[in-house]
């Protein structure tokens, strides 16, 4: 299903929709996502002769695209055209338009903003900023970070010079959270979600190995990088006798909950930089956000054919994989998602990330 509108997205007409060719949809754990449609178009098709021309397909545009898969919608991506190209050709049926595009984040990175937020507490300025793009149908999901922290007016108070999308993702790397938007559930509608990574829930269905006719992934190849994690210790200079004091991090767990059995080593140790003026609530939810971003040292990369593993993967929560053996099977965190639609084929290459080997799960279910 295809859908574009200046800010309210409709289906389009049908002479657009025969047209359409193929479909490549990036979704990405802490990147904006995108998506990129490919048009069939002659010297006198419809889209050519008049939907171009009138600027259907301009930048700034909306396009929402939605897949079926075993009777559930899905609403793979929510965002705005930047770019189009047109590829003429003397070749029948051979001449393309491509149309480029991001999802609604970039409506939050096209304007410089000048503002104070006193005495507001990280949350509530996420809340105050994503107000602004309602229209669009956003709707925010703020969480409070696991330390609270309100700045005290009379000695500081922040100020965001910047975009809002800049200003939202320092607000969640400050406290160990991250930041993006979640298209649908209902196409026109949108999440922005502010938070820790969604480590629990539901957990989508498995992508099975070496299974035979029951196998649901075509490849599934696994790295585990031994110096990807940090350990970061924070030292404050206390004001009066200019002393250092080390502080103990907070468990990491607080914000990545552990999904393997066997946490992968560090072997890397760095003191925290740029604390000197930070409070220590403040340090400790830097350093705890640090640590936290570099904790899934185990990395899994494939491809499977939707119409074979009969969902649609998502990207941003928990799968399960079975049959990679006892260091690899069970619970994995899905960090990245591209599709790749044309005419008869649906196709996913995925990303998996996790904090080490072994499951903590005795089965993994189907």
């Amino acid at each position: 299903m295809l859908l574009m509108g200046p800010v309210l997205a409709v289906p389009v007409p049908a002479a657009l929709a025969d047209a359409l060719r193929s479909v490549k949809v990036t979704s990405t754990s802490g990147q904006a996502g995108g998506f990129q449609l490919t048009f069939a178009v002659s010297a006198r098709s419809v889209v050519r002769r008049t939907l171009l021309p009138a600027g259907f397909l301009d930048p700034g545009i909306r396009v929402v695209l939605v897949a079926v898969a075993g009777g559930t919608p899905s609403v793979l991506s929510d965002g705005i055209i930047t770019q189009q190209e047109l590829a003429p050709s003397a070749e029948p049926g051979a001449s393309l338009l491509t149309v480029t595009g991001e999802d609604l984040t970039l409506l939050m990175d096209v304007r410089h903003e000048r503002t104070c937020h006193p005495a507001m507490p990280h949350q509530a300025r996420v809340l105050a900023i994503c107000a602004k793009y309602a229209a669009y149908g956003i709707v925010p999901l703020a969480v409070p970070p696991v330390l609270a922290d309100v700045p005290d007016p009379v000695r500081h108070v922040p100020l965001q010079a910047g975009t809002d999308l800049a200003y939202l993702k320092s607000l969640a790397a400050e406290v160990g959270y991250v930041f993006h938007l979640e298209p649908g559930p209902l196409p026109g509608s949108s999440l922005a979600y502010w938070g820790p990574q969604v480590r629990a829930g539901p957990v989508q269905p498995a992508l099975t190995l070496g299974a035979g006719a029951a196998a649901t992934v075509e490849s599934l190849d696994f790295t585990y990088d031994g110096l990807s994690r940090t350990q970061y210790t924070v030292t404050l200079t206390e004001p009066v006798t200019k002393t250092g004091i080390d502080l103990p991090v907070p468990d990491v767990g607080l914000l990545h909950p552990p999904l393997a059995a066997r946490p992968a080593v560090t072997l890397r140790h760095e003191p925290l930089p740029d604390i000197g003026d930070r409070s220590v609530t403040e340090a400790l939810l830097l350093g705890l956000g640090r640590t936290a971003a570099g904790t899934d040292a185990v990395r899994g990369t494939g491809t499977l054919d939707v119409l074979r593993y009969g969902h649609v993967l998502r990207a941003r929560r928990l799968v399960g994989v079975r049959g990679a053996g006892t260091a690899h099977d069970g619970l994995w965190y899905v960090a990245g998602v591209t599709h790749d639609i044309t005419r008869g084929a649906y196709r996913q290459q995925f990303t998996l990330t996790r904090d080490g080997l072994g499951s903590l799960t005795p089965v993994v279910t189907p």
